[in-house]
């Protein structure tokens, strides 16, 4: 999903902002990031359009985004945040915590898991990105290919990791 399906200068607006072309043209890096995008990233896509933009300029407009729920964040293990334009369906990552492999999951998959907190803790959880970390299937794969080594899946290592 791009921005441009979304109503976001409605939303900007109606929140008492200004949809400014340092705005836009940061909602557009996003997407050139295909979604999973660096502040890195932005600010250089920002910057070879408009090198009048800042950091401080993206972070600002950043934090709107998230606020209004027209952009997602999360740090998928890399201790970097990532941000995505919001989609109508929330959707989760499994992130392997030692190949790096990201895999997207849909919101299905951990309603229950959300349901059961409710009912169990009284907490309802407002999480439309969650972030497991793990191992995926072929590192676990691999963790059991050496000899002797203990099949406890949380001490796997990939062969080259």
């Amino acid at each position: 999903m791009t921005h441009q399906k979304l109503e976001y200068e409605e939303i900007i607006r109606s929140a008492g902002g200004r949809v400014t072309p340092q705005r836009v043209l940061i909602l557009d890096a996003i997407c050139q990031g295909g979604g999973h995008t660096t502040i890195g990233e932005i600010y250089a896509y920002t910057r070879r359009l408009d090198p009048t933009i800042d950091r401080s300029t993206i972070y600002r407009a950043l934090d709107l985004f998230v606020s209004l729920g027209l952009v997602v964040s999360a740090d998928l293990g890399t201790g970097e945040t990532y941000y995505e334009v919001a989609r109508p369906e929330p959707h989760h990552h499994l992130v392997c915590s030692q190949c790096g492999a990201i895999t997207e999951i849909p919101h299905d998959t951990v309603k229950m898991l959300f349901r059961i907190i409710e009912q169990q803790h009284g907490f309802a959880a407002h999480m439309d990105h969650l972030v497991l970390p793990g191992l995926c299937s072929s590192c676990q794969a691999a963790a059991s290919d050496y000899p002797g080594k203990d099949k406890n899946v949380s001490e796997a290592r990939c062969p080259d990791g």
